[in-house]
């Protein structure tokens, strides 16, 4: 099975999607790969109980891709082994009337991890500049000052809101949360294939909108503005992987890898250690018991 390296998915140049393949060859069974994602999970687990009782840093692990792209079974498979005390799934949808009483990154921000936890945001703060871009009517629902109709939203408009998106990302990282971005990255194709297939399978009806045709007659304006989201917000402490997500199982392991990975690199995660009087009278403690 081919190796990866983190390093061969992370944004560290401005990239271009349409030359970048949506799929990924490990020359691997399918059985094979899903045993590997078995054993980095469970590893991934393990490290999850330590920065729990280290409880100085928090992880947020940020998932954007098309409809279908496979976010939902990624978050499945990937933390299959996280004690659930451990790790906070949000799925953002489009905002409440509470929600949008307040800035627009308001929502996401209450939601963030706290210290020693796991947070996975399925959808996060950039459909704020994916989808009310290719949909600017949306921003009219936010109740913006000096914003009084669609020709108010100009290219400053959006210059600004990616500024406040970096800073926000500055802001955690600065203050103890990892951050993570994964574009999970799929082709046309494949997504009509999978659409299909929650036509054609009973059990997948109930996954199928309507609007899902809608927004992907949209495509290639979705393209161009992950694109500009990528390039514009990939930051050392923040940064963009581009994961190839038409094969779903290679799709997961390269995630749980590229985290366990990067995340273990962290040498000064640890454990915390015993106080010396606790550890001077463990013996003790255990006579005590045993002799109950």
């Amino acid at each position: 099975m081919n190796s990866i390296h983190h390093k061969d998915f992370k944004v560290t140049n401005p990239v271009d999607l349409s030359k970048i393949p949506t799929k990924h060859d490990l020359d691997a069974s399918e059985k094979k790969i899903e045993k590997e994602l078995e054993e980095v999970r469970e590893e991934l687990g393990e490290f999850q109980d330590t920065i729990y009782a280290h409880d100085k840093y928090a992880v947020l692990i940020c998932l954007q891709g098309m409809d279908t792209a496979g976010k939902d079974s990624l978050i499945r498979e990937v933390f299959k082994d996280f004690n659930t005390r451990g790790i906070v799934v949000h799925s953002f949808k489009v905002p409440t009337d509470l929600e949008l009483g307040h800035d627009y990154l308001w929502r996401h921000y209450i939601a963030l991890p706290q210290r020693g936890k796991f947070g996975v945001f399925n959808r996060t703060h950039y459909e704020n500049v994916l989808v009310t871009r290719v949909h600017p009517e949306y921003i009219m629902g936010e109740k913006i000052p000096g914003i009084n109709s669609v020709s108010d939203i100009t290219d400053e408009f959006w210059d600004k809101r990616f500024e406040q998106i970096r800073n926000f990302e500055k802001h955690i990282a600065e203050n103890g949360t990892l951050i993570y971005k994964f574009y999970l990255h799929l082709s046309k194709e494949e997504q009509k294939n999978r659409l299909l297939r929650r036509l054609e399978k009973k059990d997948k009806n109930w996954k199928f909108s309507s609007g899902d045709l809608k927004e992907r007659k949209l495509w290639d304006q979705y393209q161009s503005c992950y694109q500009d989201a990528i390039n514009r917000t990939s930051t050392p402490h923040a940064p963009w992987y581009v994961i190839p997500a038409d094969d779903k199982p290679v799709a997961r392991y390269i995630v749980a890898k590229i985290l366990y990975d990067t995340l273990t690199k962290y040498t000064n995660i640890q454990e915390p250690e015993l106080d010396d009087k606790t550890k001077a009278n463990l013996e003790m403690y255990k006579e005590q018991l045993e002799n109950e």
